[in-house]
């Protein structure tokens, strides 16, 4: 009944797919040579497939053209969009029930049930197993089952009752609930044949879903075939239920079973018919092309396996066949040969592995265990690939213009949304990490140890589970951690930690990085984006780049200035979704205040007699405000000392003084120089890019707005700063659209004295509690986009590059002096937006705690002035004499 693949493999011959361990070793260090240049036939076949629809003519390419040309132009395809990244999910597998009503002729996963065992796995069981996989570092919870077992059995028909339900599919619907309310895993329901309402119901508790289509030829469901008589295994049955899920906005995974009885022909058709759904919903996440493996004791036991050549053919075909962006896959662990086979694999267009798990067996095919990861971060390393651990749901259906429409976020913290934004990163991928700007390591050390006993921050209503109180055996056995177990996180690189990766940075970043620290390069967004991106020796060659720009500009001095922070009121018309600081007249979040005029002069009176050059005053936009209150601010502060630098006011706090008084900018902003303002603060910025700031802040001022206001000011001769507070909702893409804005403004004036990159702090912010938000950036992209703005200002048009020790902790920003940071901000004696926020940090780091910080990173310390002068000798002396001042 199966037809041979090996006699249509066209003209082409692949090489040997296995090499000597020498030959391994010597292909783990090929990134860092110059890779061949594509043939023309394989950069003219790219594309080519995408737009042909006909089953004969597509067949006509994919059979007519060698194999290794077409492994060749899927693998530049996949390059397109992909990148140098290869991910996997590092899942737990939780086999809900291994009853089916369908008894397909290759399968062991589907068994009868057995006496004196249960049919289902408890919610206990489920919870238990979720929560010990998010110790190890799993974000995946893959339930799987069989379809409608209680239509066969009745036994599962008595212990669904027995669990409060009526059906297997309202018993996964909420034990995937019970699994996101109780720990930090994301399920990923694999649920069978699913109608509509089923699909929305699991919608609302999981990240993504999926069926594997597997194939379309008629002669699977005829007699002798492995699906005859099995209504669950018919292709239209199963199309339409993957075009529900794209109706109904769910991230899908799907997939053919190789070498079941198909041929190539129909291969190909099964991949236009998922194509043309794809192409009408856009929800198909990853295609998975997996080898079938014959097992003992089932009717498909002496038929072979698919050779090697019909894999990477169906694997290249796809691979073509769909968009540069589509995902993919093949598990590894079912692979004929190998870690050799692994690399043939992505040679033909693989990027991504699936789920791999340190916990639990494959119970679809528990005779081919999971590899370590480590010989599979080898593998992809030796292809030039950097492992990377993702989430169920990808990059492309969570981005901030996509998450609306593909995760469901209708319960607020405790949604799907919330739950996928509390995993990841920037980028989409897995977060990997304990740490969050704002709080030391004692707070993260509790509130991981909270993680990982499947406490979180969501205590919200989920669907309920009844717990089963039968004393039988467990439905599976207890997990049991490998003797090489393994753990899933990142450094600080952002590669996996202990775990190999590329050994040489990529000749483009590296060039890239080169160019730009010259100061003689103007680089284009997409550039700056590259290096947004880069992980592991791509992140290396970014920092240590930086870095000789740095030294290039400033030497080995690190300097920083005495002040105090004065925020006069934290009442604020407007309602950022970030900011914890900002109240209303009245608000549950905290007490709302006005400081007098008198305490403000106290406050910077105290200031200057404890050795403060400067007082940096910035407040909510309150209700009553206009542009006099910020003259009057100014008085109060000079009065109180003549010779201290006023850096007061944001752009919005000046832009709100103008309109108020029916001024011009640069009339105001004359009016405030002559007043004793002696230079801005770039905040309010946040992001520079419109889609985030309709996100975050949406009645504020837009990016053009902003932009206004801070040439003015340098029009008017008045220095400013400049910052970015990242990491809340948006992307890399926007991080490098606002790094040229700036580069932009400050090359017309070189007024910009610094870039302060500011990490959102999540844990108050009203974003995040609603579940809107992440929590924060990720130490590798704090630590990246300090470096990379270094590059990108490497002609010194912003010459200074500040480390924020309130958000990133005292030890975190001194490390941010060997990834091109030269400044370290203020002493502040006062801080209270992050403390807002939830931040550990801002109560004052005084002179010698500042020194001696700076010394143990390498770097020389200097007090300066606010525009990097050197402050007075009286001044420097109070600043070490002083003693630790009070909270206020």
């Amino acid at each position: 009944m199966r037809a041979s693949h090996s006699d249509r493999l066209g003209g082409g011959v692949s090489r040997p797919l296995h090499r000597s361990a020498s030959s391994r070793r010597c292909r783990a260090r090929s990134p860092a040579l110059p890779r061949a240049c594509p043939s023309m036939a394989a950069t003219r076949l790219m594309h080519e497939l995408e737009d042909i629809d006909s089953t004969e003519d597509l067949m006509h390419v994919l059979t007519s053209t060698p194999l290794a040309t077409l492994c060749e132009a899927a693998a530049l395809k996949r390059d397109e969009a992909h990148g140098c990244v290869v991910t996997f999910s590092p899942k737990v597998f939780l086999p809900l029930t291994r009853l089916c009503r369908d008894s397909c002729a290759y399968c062991t996963f589907a068994a009868p049930p057995r006496p004196g065992a249960r049919c289902y796995m408890t919610p206990e069981e489920v919870v238990g197993l979720a929560r010990a996989g998010a110790a190890v570092g799993c974000t995946e919870a893959l339930f799987t089952l069989g379809d409608r077992p209680e239509a066969r059995y009745p036994e599962a028909v008595c212990e669904l009752a027995e669990l409060g339900h009526a059906s297997t599919l309202s018993y996964v619907t909420a034990a995937a609930g019970e699994v996101l309310r109780a720990t930090p895993l994301l399920p990923h329901v694999n649920a069978g044949v699913v109608a509509g309402p089923a699909l929305s119901a699991l919608r609302a508790v999981s990240a993504s879903q999926g069926l594997m289509l597997e194939g379309t030829a008629p002669a699977l469901a005829a007699p002798g075939g492995p699906h005859h008589d099995c209504p669950d295994k018919d292709p239209t049955a199963r199309l339409r239920c993957i075009e529900e899920a794209g109706e109904r906005g769910v991230p899908f995974t799907t997939g053919l079973l190789l070498g079941i009885g198909e041929g190539r022909a129909d291969t190909v058709d099964a991949l236009r018919a998922l194509r043309a759904l794809h192409r009408r919903h856009g929800h198909v996440q990853e295609l998975i092309l997996q080898p079938f493996v014959p097992k003992p004791g089932t009717g498909m036991a002496r038929t072979p396996p698919p050779d090697r050549a019909y894999t990477l053919w169906a694997v290249a075909a796809a691979r073509l066949m769909f968009e540069p962006g589509m995902s993919v896959q093949s598990p590894p662990n079912l692979a004929a040969g190998g870690e050799g086979e692994w690399e043939a694999l992505l040679r033909a267009g693989v990027n991504d592995w699936g789920g791999v798990s340190p916990l639990t067996r494959d119970w679809v095919n528990p005779e081919k265990a999971w590899p370590h990861l480590a010989s599979l971060a080898r593998a992809t390393a030796a292809e030039g690939k950097l492992l990377l651990p993702r989430l169920p749901v990808y990059p492309s259906h969570s981005t901030l213009d996509q998450r609306g429409r593909w995760l469901d976020g209708r319960r607020g913290a405790g949604s799907p949304l919330a739950a996928v934004l509390r995993a990841s990163d920037a980028s989409g991928l897995s977060r990997g990490s304990s740490w969050w700007p704002g709080r030391d390591a004692k707070d993260r050390e509790e509130s991981m140890e909270g993680v990982e006993a499947g406490r979180t921050d969501v205590d919200d209503a989920a669907p309920s589970v009844q717990h089963s109180n039968r004393a039988t055996h467990a439905h599976v056995p207890s997990p049991t951690t490998r003797s090489a177990a393994w753990r899933v996180s990142l450094c600080r690189d952002g590669a996996l930690e202990a775990m190999p990766r590329p050994e040489r940075a990529s000749n483009a970043l590296t060039e890239l990085a080169v160019a730009l620290a010259s100061g003689q390069y103007a680089p284009a967004e997409a550039e700056v984006r590259l290096l947004l991106g880069a992980r592991g020796t791509d992140f290396e060659a970014v920092c240590a780049a930086a870095d000789n720009v740095r030294r290039r500009l400033h030497g080995d001095e690190v300097t920083y200035v005495v002040n105090r922070n004065i925020n006069y009121t934290n009442l604020c018309a407007y309602a950022c979704g970030f900011c914890a600081f900002s109240k209303g007249p009245s608000d549950a979040r905290g007490s709302p205040y006005l400081l007098t005029k008198a305490e403000v002069g106290r406050r910077v009176a105290e200031a200057w007699a404890r050795g403060a050059s400067e007082v940096c005053m910035q407040g909510g936009i309150h209700h009553d405000f206009d542009g006099n209150t910020y003259l009057g601010l100014l008085e109060a502060a000079k009065s109180a000392a003549p010779n201290i630098h006023v850096h007061a006011f944001s752009p919005l706090e000046v832009w709100h003084g103008a309109s108020t008084l029916g001024m011009s900018l640069p009339r105001y902003l004359s009016a405030l120089k002559s007043a004793g303002l002696g230079s801005l603060p770039g905040t309010a910025a946040e992001v520079l890019d419109a889609p985030v700031r309709a996100a975050i802040c949406p009645d504020k001022l837009s990016t053009e707005e902003w932009l206004e206001v801070a040439a003015a000011a340098h029009d008017a001769g008045l220095p400013t700063t400049s910052t970015i507070m990242f990491g809340s909702v948006e992307g890399p893409e926007s991080w490098a659209r606002h790094l040229l804005r700036l580069r932009s403004l400050a090359a017309r004036s070189r007024l910009v004295t610094e870039f302060v990159p500011l990490p959102f702090v999540h844990m108050e912010a009203p974003l995040y509690r609603r579940g809107q938000a992440r929590r924060g950036p990720t130490l590798h992209e704090c630590t990246l986009l300090h470096a990379v703005s270094r590059l990108v200002f490497a002609d010194g048009c912003i010459p200074s590059i500040q480390a924020s020790w309130v958000k990133m902790g005292p030890s975190e920003a001194a490390g941010l002096l060997r990834a091109g940071c030269n400044d370290m901000g203020g002493v502040l004696m006062n801080e209270s937006i992050s403390r807002a926020a939830g931040a550990s940090h801002g109560q004052e780091l005084g002179p010698q705690a500042m020194d001696d910080l700076i010394r143990t990173a390498g770097r020389v310390p200097r007090q300066r002035t606010t525009l990097y002068g050197v402050p007075p000798r009286s001044q420097v002396e109070k600043a070490y004499a002083a003693t630790p001042l009070m909270a206020v």
